[in-house]
Protein backbone atom coordinates (compact mmCIF):
# COMPACT_ATOMS: atom_id res chain seq x y z
CA UNK A 1 0.00 0.00 0.00
CA UNK A 2 1.45 3.82 -0.44
CA UNK A 3 3.56 5.10 2.30
CA UNK A 4 3.25 9.04 1.10
CA UNK A 5 1.62 11.53 2.90
CA UNK A 6 -1.76 11.08 2.67
CA UNK A 7 -4.92 13.30 4.00
CA UNK A 8 -5.97 12.99 7.39
CA UNK A 9 -8.74 10.29 7.77
CA UNK A 10 -10.47 8.36 5.44
CA UNK A 11 -7.81 8.10 2.40
CA UNK A 12 -8.36 5.14 0.45
CA UNK A 13 -5.68 3.17 1.99
CA UNK A 14 -3.33 5.91 1.57
CA UNK A 15 -3.88 6.68 -2.09
CA UNK A 16 -5.25 9.74 -1.43
CA UNK A 17 -1.98 11.80 -1.47
CA UNK A 18 -1.44 15.08 -0.27
CA UNK A 19 1.88 14.78 -0.58
CA UNK A 20 4.07 13.14 -2.82
CA UNK A 21 7.42 14.21 -1.10
CA UNK A 22 6.81 13.10 2.24
CA UNK A 23 5.92 9.72 3.70
CA UNK A 24 3.48 8.81 6.68
CA UNK A 25 4.88 10.00 10.04
CA UNK A 26 3.71 6.74 11.56
CA UNK A 27 6.03 4.82 9.49
CA UNK A 28 8.93 7.72 10.06
CA UNK A 29 10.93 9.48 8.07
CA UNK A 30 12.58 10.05 4.67
CA UNK A 31 16.07 9.00 6.23
CA UNK A 32 14.48 5.83 7.76
CA UNK A 33 13.02 5.02 4.21
CA UNK A 34 16.20 5.53 2.42
CA UNK A 35 18.31 3.17 5.68
CA UNK A 36 15.43 0.70 4.96
CA UNK A 37 16.39 0.67 1.46
CA UNK A 38 19.79 0.37 1.75
CA UNK A 39 19.30 -2.66 4.11
CA UNK A 40 16.97 -4.33 2.05
CA UNK A 41 19.33 -4.08 -1.31
CA UNK A 42 21.73 -5.63 0.63
CA UNK A 43 19.80 -8.53 1.27
CA UNK A 44 19.13 -8.33 -2.44
CA UNK A 45 15.64 -7.03 -2.08
CA UNK A 46 14.37 -3.97 -4.36
CA UNK A 47 12.11 -1.61 -2.55
CA UNK A 48 8.67 -0.69 -4.75
CA UNK A 49 7.04 2.63 -3.94
CA UNK A 50 3.40 2.67 -4.98
CA UNK A 51 3.01 6.06 -6.58
CA UNK A 52 -0.52 7.25 -7.85
CA UNK A 53 -0.13 10.14 -10.24
CA UNK A 54 -3.66 9.75 -11.85
CA UNK A 55 -5.77 11.29 -8.85
CA UNK A 56 -4.81 13.10 -5.67
CA UNK A 57 -6.26 14.13 -2.30
CA UNK A 58 -8.21 17.64 -1.99
CA UNK A 59 -5.66 18.90 0.69
CA UNK A 60 -3.17 18.83 -2.43
CA UNK A 61 -1.81 21.88 -3.49
CA UNK A 62 -2.73 21.33 -7.05
CA UNK A 63 -5.84 20.54 -5.83
CA UNK A 64 -6.14 23.61 -3.56
CA UNK A 65 -5.13 26.03 -5.94
CA UNK A 66 -7.60 25.27 -8.68
CA UNK A 67 -10.36 25.29 -6.01
CA UNK A 68 -9.42 28.55 -5.12
CA UNK A 69 -9.74 29.76 -8.48
CA UNK A 70 -6.34 29.72 -10.12
CA UNK A 71 -6.61 29.20 -13.91
CA UNK A 72 -3.62 27.73 -14.31
CA UNK A 73 -3.91 25.15 -11.89
CA UNK A 74 -7.61 24.56 -12.63
CA UNK A 75 -6.95 23.73 -15.96
CA UNK A 76 -5.43 20.51 -14.71
CA UNK A 77 -8.43 18.94 -14.04
CA UNK A 78 -11.98 18.34 -15.29
CA UNK A 79 -14.14 20.80 -14.15
CA UNK A 80 -17.60 21.72 -14.94
CA UNK A 81 -19.85 24.83 -14.27
CA UNK A 82 -22.75 22.64 -14.94
CA UNK A 83 -23.92 18.72 -15.29
CA UNK A 84 -24.37 19.14 -18.91
CA UNK A 85 -20.77 17.53 -18.87
CA UNK A 86 -20.17 15.53 -16.64
CA UNK A 87 -23.79 13.73 -17.67
CA UNK A 88 -21.95 13.13 -20.92
CA UNK A 89 -19.35 11.56 -20.00
CA UNK A 90 -21.66 9.62 -17.22
CA UNK A 91 -23.66 7.96 -20.18
CA UNK A 92 -20.47 5.84 -21.27
CA UNK A 93 -17.83 5.80 -17.89
CA UNK A 94 -17.50 2.69 -15.67
CA UNK A 95 -18.32 3.31 -11.89
CA UNK A 96 -15.68 2.38 -9.52
CA UNK A 97 -17.67 2.41 -6.31
CA UNK A 98 -21.23 2.57 -6.89
CA UNK A 99 -22.24 1.50 -3.42
CA UNK A 100 -20.73 4.02 -1.92
CA UNK A 101 -19.65 6.86 -4.00
CA UNK A 102 -21.90 6.70 -7.08
CA UNK A 103 -21.40 8.76 -10.07
CA UNK A 104 -17.70 9.59 -10.97
CA UNK A 105 -18.50 13.73 -10.60
CA UNK A 106 -18.40 15.23 -7.44
CA UNK A 107 -19.88 18.92 -6.81
CA UNK A 108 -17.45 20.99 -4.79
CA UNK A 109 -19.05 24.41 -2.91
CA UNK A 110 -15.79 26.11 -2.89
CA UNK A 111 -15.72 26.98 -6.90
CA UNK A 112 -19.00 25.82 -7.29
CA UNK A 113 -17.96 23.53 -9.66
CA UNK A 114 -18.21 19.76 -10.95
CA UNK A 115 -15.02 17.79 -10.80
CA UNK A 116 -13.83 14.31 -11.42
CA UNK A 117 -13.93 12.63 -8.72
CA UNK A 118 -11.56 9.15 -9.23
CA UNK A 119 -11.76 7.99 -6.05
CA UNK A 120 -14.52 7.86 -3.18
CA UNK A 121 -15.10 12.19 -3.39
CA UNK A 122 -11.33 11.88 -1.42
CA UNK A 123 -8.93 12.72 -4.40
CA UNK A 124 -9.18 14.99 -7.54
CA UNK A 125 -8.83 13.41 -11.28
CA UNK A 126 -6.14 15.59 -12.60
CA UNK A 127 -5.88 16.03 -16.56
CA UNK A 128 -2.98 14.16 -17.52
CA UNK A 129 -2.78 15.59 -21.66
CA UNK A 130 -1.73 19.55 -20.22
CA UNK A 131 1.80 20.09 -21.17
CA UNK A 132 2.80 21.50 -17.66
CA UNK A 133 0.91 19.04 -15.86
CA UNK A 134 2.63 16.36 -17.64
CA UNK A 135 5.89 18.24 -16.84
CA UNK A 136 5.00 17.99 -13.08
CA UNK A 137 4.05 14.87 -13.32
CA UNK A 138 7.19 13.86 -14.18
CA UNK A 139 9.03 15.80 -11.63
CA UNK A 140 6.42 13.66 -9.21
CA UNK A 141 7.38 10.36 -10.43
CA UNK A 142 11.20 10.97 -10.28
CA UNK A 143 11.69 12.99 -6.91
CA UNK A 144 8.13 11.67 -5.07
CA UNK A 145 10.06 12.01 -2.41
CA UNK A 146 13.79 14.14 -2.49
CA UNK A 147 16.09 11.49 -3.71
CA UNK A 148 13.48 8.31 -3.41
CA UNK A 149 13.52 7.33 -6.96
CA UNK A 150 17.16 7.10 -7.01
CA UNK A 151 17.90 6.41 -3.81
CA UNK A 152 15.19 3.96 -2.06
CA UNK A 153 13.34 2.50 -5.03
CA UNK A 154 14.30 -0.19 -7.49
CA UNK A 155 10.11 0.10 -8.80
CA UNK A 156 7.78 2.11 -9.45
CA UNK A 157 3.89 0.98 -9.08
CA UNK A 158 2.45 3.44 -11.08
CA UNK A 159 -1.07 4.08 -12.42
CA UNK A 160 -0.42 7.12 -14.35
CA UNK A 161 -1.07 5.75 -17.16
CA UNK A 162 -5.12 5.70 -17.02
CA UNK A 163 -5.48 2.21 -16.03
CA UNK A 164 -8.54 2.75 -13.29
CA UNK A 165 -8.16 7.02 -14.73
CA UNK A 166 -12.04 5.83 -15.86
CA UNK A 167 -12.05 8.27 -19.12
CA UNK A 168 -8.29 7.34 -20.20
CA UNK A 169 -8.74 3.72 -19.80
CA UNK A 170 -6.78 2.21 -22.77
CA UNK A 171 -6.22 5.95 -24.82
CA UNK A 172 -3.92 6.41 -27.42
CA UNK A 173 -2.48 9.53 -25.38
CA UNK A 174 -2.36 7.40 -21.96
CA UNK A 175 0.40 5.59 -23.21
CA UNK A 176 2.52 8.51 -24.78
CA UNK A 177 2.35 10.15 -21.78
CA UNK A 178 3.35 6.88 -19.59
CA UNK A 179 5.98 6.51 -22.19
CA UNK A 180 7.52 10.20 -21.54
CA UNK A 181 7.31 9.80 -18.06
CA UNK A 182 9.68 6.69 -18.68
CA UNK A 183 12.05 8.41 -20.76
CA UNK A 184 12.25 11.34 -18.09
CA UNK A 185 13.26 8.34 -15.08
CA UNK A 186 15.38 6.73 -17.62
CA UNK A 187 17.27 9.92 -17.51
CA UNK A 188 16.99 10.86 -13.75
CA UNK A 189 16.56 7.44 -12.14
CA UNK A 190 17.82 4.65 -14.47
CA UNK A 191 17.46 1.80 -12.60
CA UNK A 192 13.93 2.65 -11.56
CA UNK A 193 11.46 0.21 -13.00
CA UNK A 194 7.72 1.31 -14.30
CA UNK A 195 4.95 -1.55 -12.95
CA UNK A 196 1.52 -1.04 -14.25
CA UNK A 197 -1.55 -2.02 -12.43
CA UNK A 198 -4.06 -1.90 -15.21
CA UNK A 199 -7.10 -3.12 -14.56
CA UNK A 200 -8.78 -3.48 -17.87
CA UNK A 201 -10.70 -5.93 -20.30
CA UNK A 202 -8.04 -8.28 -21.12
CA UNK A 203 -7.83 -7.61 -24.74
CA UNK A 204 -6.94 -3.81 -23.19
CA UNK A 205 -4.13 -5.13 -20.99
CA UNK A 206 -1.16 -6.05 -23.09
CA UNK A 207 -1.15 -2.51 -24.48
CA UNK A 208 0.43 -1.11 -21.21
CA UNK A 209 3.50 -3.36 -22.11
CA UNK A 210 3.78 -1.39 -25.25
CA UNK A 211 2.24 -1.99 -28.51
CA UNK A 212 2.85 -0.52 -32.47
CA UNK A 213 4.80 2.25 -31.71
CA UNK A 214 4.73 2.29 -28.13
CA UNK A 215 6.28 -1.28 -28.32
CA UNK A 216 8.22 -2.07 -25.21
CA UNK A 217 8.56 1.70 -24.67
CA UNK A 218 5.37 2.23 -21.51
CA UNK A 219 5.88 0.35 -18.59
CA UNK A 220 8.36 -2.73 -17.88
CA UNK A 221 5.86 -4.27 -15.58
CA UNK A 222 2.18 -4.83 -16.13
CA UNK A 223 0.09 -7.19 -13.26
CA UNK A 224 -1.46 -9.75 -14.90
CA UNK A 225 -5.18 -9.32 -13.43
CA UNK A 226 -6.57 -12.05 -16.53
CA UNK A 227 -4.52 -14.88 -15.56
CA UNK A 228 -5.32 -14.21 -11.97
CA UNK A 229 -9.13 -14.23 -12.49
CA UNK A 230 -9.18 -17.04 -14.87
CA UNK A 231 -7.09 -19.27 -12.39
CA UNK A 232 -9.99 -18.51 -9.97
CA UNK A 233 -12.39 -19.31 -13.19
CA UNK A 234 -10.96 -22.49 -13.61
CA UNK A 235 -11.14 -23.49 -9.90
CA UNK A 236 -15.02 -22.61 -9.48
CA UNK A 237 -15.67 -24.58 -12.79
CA UNK A 238 -13.72 -27.06 -13.10
CA UNK A 239 -13.30 -26.10 -16.91
CA UNK A 240 -10.29 -24.92 -18.66
CA UNK A 241 -11.68 -23.86 -22.39
CA UNK A 242 -12.74 -19.97 -21.18
CA UNK A 243 -8.92 -19.56 -19.77
CA UNK A 244 -7.30 -21.21 -22.75
CA UNK A 245 -9.26 -19.56 -24.95
CA UNK A 246 -8.67 -15.98 -23.02
CA UNK A 247 -4.81 -16.58 -22.44
CA UNK A 248 -4.40 -17.32 -25.74
CA UNK A 249 -5.74 -14.73 -27.47
CA UNK A 250 -3.56 -12.32 -25.96
CA UNK A 251 -1.00 -10.76 -28.18
CA UNK A 252 2.81 -11.28 -27.21
CA UNK A 253 4.15 -8.95 -25.20
CA UNK A 254 8.08 -7.45 -25.95
CA UNK A 255 10.74 -9.26 -24.82
CA UNK A 256 12.09 -6.50 -22.72
CA UNK A 257 8.96 -6.58 -21.00
CA UNK A 258 7.18 -9.13 -18.16
CA UNK A 259 4.18 -9.91 -16.27
CA UNK A 260 3.77 -9.75 -13.03
CA UNK A 261 1.55 -12.90 -12.23
CA UNK A 262 -0.37 -12.92 -8.64
CA UNK A 263 -2.91 -15.33 -6.83
CA UNK A 264 -4.48 -12.06 -4.76
CA UNK A 265 -3.16 -8.87 -4.50
CA UNK A 266 -4.19 -5.63 -2.20
CA UNK A 267 -7.17 -4.85 -4.71
CA UNK A 268 -10.79 -6.83 -4.96
CA UNK A 269 -11.32 -9.46 -7.56
CA UNK A 270 -13.23 -7.63 -11.02
CA UNK A 271 -14.42 -10.24 -13.05
CA UNK A 272 -12.61 -9.68 -16.33
CA UNK A 273 -14.32 -11.81 -18.82
CA UNK A 274 -14.47 -10.92 -22.00
CA UNK A 275 -18.21 -11.83 -23.45
CA UNK A 276 -16.73 -12.83 -27.00
CA UNK A 277 -14.06 -15.04 -25.22
CA UNK A 278 -17.31 -16.73 -23.19
CA UNK A 279 -18.79 -16.84 -25.99
CA UNK A 280 -16.79 -18.83 -28.36
CA UNK A 281 -16.85 -21.51 -25.36
CA UNK A 282 -20.35 -21.90 -25.40
CA UNK A 283 -20.59 -19.10 -21.69
CA UNK A 284 -22.47 -16.54 -21.33
CA UNK A 285 -20.25 -13.78 -20.00
CA UNK A 286 -23.24 -12.26 -17.64
CA UNK A 287 -23.89 -15.61 -16.60
CA UNK A 288 -20.75 -16.72 -15.86
CA UNK A 289 -19.61 -13.54 -13.79
CA UNK A 290 -22.12 -13.73 -12.18
CA UNK A 291 -22.09 -17.48 -10.94
CA UNK A 292 -18.22 -16.77 -9.95
CA UNK A 293 -19.22 -13.64 -7.73
CA UNK A 294 -21.96 -16.53 -6.48
CA UNK A 295 -19.61 -18.92 -5.53
CA UNK A 296 -16.22 -16.93 -4.55
CA UNK A 297 -19.09 -15.33 -2.07
CA UNK A 298 -20.10 -18.44 -0.95
CA UNK A 299 -23.65 -18.32 -2.17
CA UNK A 300 -23.44 -20.50 -4.56
CA UNK A 301 -24.51 -24.40 -3.63
CA UNK A 302 -21.96 -26.55 -2.88
CA UNK A 303 -19.13 -23.47 -2.83
CA UNK A 304 -16.17 -23.56 -0.57
CA UNK A 305 -15.60 -20.16 -0.92
CA UNK A 306 -15.57 -17.28 2.16
CA UNK A 307 -15.04 -14.36 0.10
CA UNK A 308 -17.19 -11.36 0.91
CA UNK A 309 -18.61 -9.10 -2.01
CA UNK A 310 -17.66 -5.74 -2.74
CA UNK A 311 -19.66 -2.93 -4.72
CA UNK A 312 -22.49 -4.25 -6.17
CA UNK A 313 -23.87 -2.49 -8.92
CA UNK A 314 -27.79 -3.44 -9.11
CA UNK A 315 -27.47 -1.21 -12.62
CA UNK A 316 -25.23 -3.99 -14.17
CA UNK A 317 -25.67 -7.07 -11.74
CA UNK A 318 -21.27 -6.98 -11.30
CA UNK A 319 -20.19 -7.58 -8.07
CA UNK A 320 -16.15 -7.98 -7.28
CA UNK A 321 -15.06 -10.28 -4.65
CA UNK A 322 -12.40 -9.31 -1.54
CA UNK A 323 -11.10 -12.18 0.28
CA UNK A 324 -7.43 -13.53 1.08
CA UNK A 325 -6.27 -16.23 -1.06
CA UNK A 326 -6.54 -18.92 2.03
CA UNK A 327 -10.47 -17.87 2.47
CA UNK A 328 -11.32 -18.02 -1.53
CA UNK A 329 -10.01 -21.70 -1.50
CA UNK A 330 -11.94 -22.62 1.64
CA UNK A 331 -8.84 -23.52 3.63
CA UNK A 332 -10.02 -21.23 6.25
CA UNK A 333 -13.25 -22.58 7.27
CA UNK A 334 -12.48 -26.38 6.81
CA UNK A 335 -12.68 -28.47 9.64
CA UNK A 336 -11.90 -32.02 9.23
CA UNK A 337 -8.51 -33.11 7.86
CA UNK A 338 -10.17 -34.23 4.11
CA UNK A 339 -11.35 -30.50 3.97
CA UNK A 340 -8.19 -29.41 4.65
CA UNK A 341 -6.00 -31.38 1.98
CA UNK A 342 -8.45 -30.64 -0.58
CA UNK A 343 -8.43 -26.63 0.05
CA UNK A 344 -4.27 -26.75 0.36
CA UNK A 345 -4.59 -28.71 -2.77
CA UNK A 346 -6.40 -25.72 -4.43
CA UNK A 347 -4.32 -23.18 -3.06
CA UNK A 348 -1.27 -24.76 -3.97
CA UNK A 349 -2.21 -25.53 -7.57
CA UNK A 350 -3.39 -22.32 -8.13
CA UNK A 351 -0.06 -21.06 -6.67
CA UNK A 352 1.55 -23.48 -9.02
CA UNK A 353 0.03 -21.91 -12.35
CA UNK A 354 1.14 -18.50 -11.28
CA UNK A 355 4.42 -19.33 -10.58
CA UNK A 356 4.84 -21.86 -13.62
CA UNK A 357 3.68 -18.55 -16.12
CA UNK A 358 6.81 -17.03 -15.84
CA UNK A 359 7.82 -13.04 -15.66
CA UNK A 360 7.81 -11.97 -12.16
CA UNK A 361 5.47 -13.64 -9.26
CA UNK A 362 4.23 -12.25 -6.43
CA UNK A 363 3.14 -13.18 -2.72
CA UNK A 364 0.64 -10.93 -0.96
CA UNK A 365 1.82 -10.65 3.23
CA UNK A 366 0.06 -13.44 4.71
CA UNK A 367 -0.50 -15.79 2.04
CA UNK A 368 2.37 -17.80 2.52
CA UNK A 369 0.89 -18.84 5.88
CA UNK A 370 -2.73 -19.28 4.60
CA UNK A 371 -3.94 -16.40 6.39
CA UNK A 372 -7.76 -16.42 6.46
CA UNK A 373 -9.77 -12.92 6.26
CA UNK A 374 -9.08 -10.35 9.49
CA UNK A 375 -12.47 -11.12 10.70
CA UNK A 376 -11.97 -7.21 12.95
CA UNK A 377 -11.40 -5.42 9.40
CA UNK A 378 -14.11 -3.44 9.58
CA UNK A 379 -13.58 -1.83 13.40
CA UNK A 380 -10.53 0.37 12.23
CA UNK A 381 -11.57 3.88 11.51
CA UNK A 382 -11.66 4.49 8.41
CA UNK A 383 -12.44 0.75 7.30
CA UNK A 384 -15.93 0.07 7.66
CA UNK A 385 -16.98 0.77 4.37
CA UNK A 386 -14.35 -1.01 2.33
CA UNK A 387 -14.34 -4.72 3.31
CA UNK A 388 -10.85 -4.83 1.35
CA UNK A 389 -9.50 -4.64 4.25
CA UNK A 390 -10.20 -8.27 5.15
CA UNK A 391 -7.45 -9.32 2.99
CA UNK A 392 -5.27 -6.59 4.12
CA UNK A 393 -4.73 -8.47 7.17
CA UNK A 394 -1.94 -7.89 9.91
CA UNK A 395 0.45 -10.43 9.69
CA UNK A 396 -0.08 -13.51 12.48
CA UNK A 397 2.90 -13.75 14.96
CA UNK A 398 2.07 -16.83 15.98
CA UNK A 399 1.37 -18.51 12.26
CA UNK A 400 4.95 -17.10 11.20
CA UNK A 401 6.44 -19.21 14.49
CA UNK A 402 4.81 -22.63 13.12
CA UNK A 403 5.90 -21.82 9.39
CA UNK A 404 8.23 -24.63 9.46
CA UNK A 405 5.31 -26.99 11.48
CA UNK A 406 4.73 -29.78 9.04
CA UNK A 407 1.66 -30.50 10.86
CA UNK A 408 -0.24 -27.30 10.86
CA UNK A 409 -2.04 -25.30 8.23
CA UNK A 410 0.93 -22.21 8.07
CA UNK A 411 3.81 -25.62 7.99
CA UNK A 412 2.21 -26.88 4.87
CA UNK A 413 1.54 -23.96 3.34
CA UNK A 414 4.79 -22.23 3.86
CA UNK A 415 6.69 -25.37 2.75
CA UNK A 416 4.45 -26.26 -0.06
CA UNK A 417 5.44 -22.67 -1.62
CA UNK A 418 9.04 -23.33 -0.75
CA UNK A 419 8.80 -26.65 -2.78
CA UNK A 420 6.89 -24.28 -6.09
CA UNK A 421 9.59 -21.79 -5.46
CA UNK A 422 13.02 -24.24 -5.43
CA UNK A 423 11.15 -25.98 -8.65
CA UNK A 424 10.15 -22.56 -10.39
CA UNK A 425 14.18 -21.45 -9.54
CA UNK A 426 15.73 -24.70 -11.29
CA UNK A 427 13.42 -24.16 -14.57
CA UNK A 428 15.48 -21.32 -17.11
CA UNK A 429 12.33 -21.87 -19.42
CA UNK A 430 10.34 -19.84 -16.84
CA UNK A 431 12.84 -16.73 -18.14
CA UNK A 432 10.09 -13.64 -18.95
CA UNK A 433 11.37 -13.62 -22.15
CA UNK A 434 10.74 -17.15 -23.17
CA UNK A 435 6.50 -16.85 -24.00
CA UNK A 436 3.84 -19.02 -22.80
CA UNK A 437 2.05 -21.22 -25.52
CA UNK A 438 -1.69 -21.68 -24.45
CA UNK A 439 -2.07 -24.98 -26.38
CA UNK A 440 -6.36 -25.90 -27.43
CA UNK A 441 -6.55 -28.19 -24.23
CA UNK A 442 -8.09 -32.04 -25.10
CA UNK A 443 -9.31 -32.52 -21.88
CA UNK A 444 -12.24 -29.37 -20.14
CA UNK A 445 -9.85 -30.24 -17.34
CA UNK A 446 -6.61 -30.07 -18.43
CA UNK A 447 -5.23 -26.46 -19.17
CA UNK A 448 -1.57 -27.27 -21.46
CA UNK A 449 1.16 -24.58 -21.61
CA UNK A 450 3.89 -24.81 -23.42
CA UNK A 451 7.17 -23.25 -23.37
CA UNK A 452 10.15 -23.45 -25.83
CA UNK A 453 13.58 -23.03 -24.64
CA UNK A 454 16.74 -23.03 -26.50
CA UNK A 455 17.15 -26.34 -24.01
CA UNK A 456 14.26 -27.76 -25.16
CA UNK A 457 10.80 -27.50 -24.54
CA UNK A 458 8.64 -27.39 -21.19
CA UNK A 459 4.59 -28.79 -21.47
CA UNK A 460 2.92 -27.66 -18.44
CA UNK A 461 -0.34 -29.23 -18.12
CA UNK A 462 -2.41 -28.25 -14.82
CA UNK A 463 -5.19 -30.61 -13.64
CA UNK A 464 -7.65 -30.04 -11.06
CA UNK A 465 -8.78 -33.23 -10.27
CA UNK A 466 -6.65 -36.74 -9.95
CA UNK A 467 -8.63 -38.75 -12.67
CA UNK A 468 -6.83 -40.08 -15.74
CA UNK A 469 -6.79 -37.47 -18.49
CA UNK A 470 -5.42 -37.23 -22.00
CA UNK A 471 -2.90 -33.93 -22.67
CA UNK A 472 -2.68 -31.87 -25.70
CA UNK A 473 0.57 -30.89 -26.69
CA UNK A 474 2.87 -33.56 -26.03
CA UNK A 475 3.44 -34.48 -29.66
CA UNK A 476 3.94 -30.77 -30.38
CA UNK A 477 6.46 -29.81 -27.69
CA UNK A 478 8.64 -32.38 -29.58
CA UNK A 479 7.89 -30.49 -32.96
CA UNK A 480 9.83 -26.72 -33.42
CA UNK A 481 7.41 -24.20 -34.36
CA UNK A 482 7.52 -25.83 -38.29
CA UNK A 483 6.08 -28.28 -37.40
CA UNK A 484 9.66 -30.78 -37.67
CA UNK A 485 10.52 -33.01 -34.99
CA UNK A 486 12.36 -32.32 -32.83
CA UNK A 487 16.18 -34.46 -32.29
CA UNK A 488 16.69 -32.68 -28.72
CA UNK A 489 16.26 -35.94 -26.96
CA UNK A 490 16.06 -38.55 -29.62
CA UNK A 491 18.71 -41.12 -27.91
CA UNK A 492 21.06 -43.31 -29.96
CA UNK A 493 19.80 -46.95 -30.83
CA UNK A 494 20.33 -49.30 -27.96
CA UNK A 495 21.11 -46.71 -25.17
CA UNK A 496 18.82 -45.97 -21.92
CA UNK A 497 16.09 -44.02 -22.46
CA UNK A 498 16.71 -40.41 -20.59
CA UNK A 499 13.68 -37.79 -19.71
CA UNK A 500 14.46 -34.37 -20.44
CA UNK A 501 15.76 -32.77 -16.85
CA UNK A 502 13.02 -29.99 -16.80
CA UNK A 503 10.44 -32.74 -16.68
CA UNK A 504 11.86 -34.43 -13.95
CA UNK A 505 11.93 -30.78 -12.50
CA UNK A 506 8.68 -29.94 -13.43
CA UNK A 507 7.59 -33.18 -11.55
CA UNK A 508 9.13 -33.02 -8.06
CA UNK A 509 8.26 -29.33 -7.73
CA UNK A 510 4.72 -29.03 -9.52
CA UNK A 511 3.42 -32.34 -9.03
CA UNK A 512 1.10 -32.13 -5.73
CA UNK A 513 -2.49 -33.42 -4.16
CA UNK A 514 -4.95 -32.63 -6.51
CA UNK A 515 -3.27 -32.02 -9.88
CA UNK A 516 -1.40 -33.84 -12.46
CA UNK A 517 2.04 -32.63 -14.26
CA UNK A 518 4.08 -34.25 -16.86
CA UNK A 519 7.01 -33.63 -18.50
CA UNK A 520 7.93 -33.52 -22.83
CA UNK A 521 6.91 -37.07 -22.98
CA UNK A 522 3.74 -36.28 -22.73
CA UNK A 523 1.90 -39.24 -20.49
CA UNK A 524 -0.14 -38.01 -17.49
CA UNK A 525 0.82 -39.59 -14.07
CA UNK A 526 -0.18 -38.78 -10.71
CA UNK A 527 2.41 -38.97 -8.56
CA UNK A 528 6.33 -38.52 -9.40
CA UNK A 529 8.32 -41.35 -10.19
CA UNK A 530 10.91 -41.83 -7.97
CA UNK A 531 14.59 -41.37 -9.85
Amino acid sequence: MPLLLPREGDSDGGYAVADYRAVRPDLGTLDDLRDLATRLRREGISLVLDLVLNHVAREHPWAVAARTGDERYRRYFHVFPDRTGPDAYERTLPEVFPATAPGNFTWDDEPRRLGLDDVQHLPVGPRLVEPRRARRGSSTSCCSSPGSASRCCGSTRSRSSGSDWAPAQNQPEVHAITQALRAVARIACPATVFKAEAIVGPHDLVHYLGQGRHHGRVSDLAYHNGLMVHVWSMLASGDVRLAARALAALPPVPSTTAWVAYVRCHDDIGWAVDDADAAAVGLDGHAHRAFLSDWYGGDFPGSWARGLVFQHDPATGDRRISGTAASLVGLADAVDPQQVDAALARLLLAHAIVLGWGGVPVLWSGDELGQPNDPHWADEPGHGDDNRWAHRPRLDPGAVARRHDPGTVPGRVFEGLQRLVRARAAMPHLDASVAAEVLTPSDPGVLPVLRRHPLGPLLEPVQRDRRAAPVAGAARARRGPGGRRRRDHRRPRGSRRRRPPVAAAVRRGLAGRGHRTCGAAGRSRGRPRRR
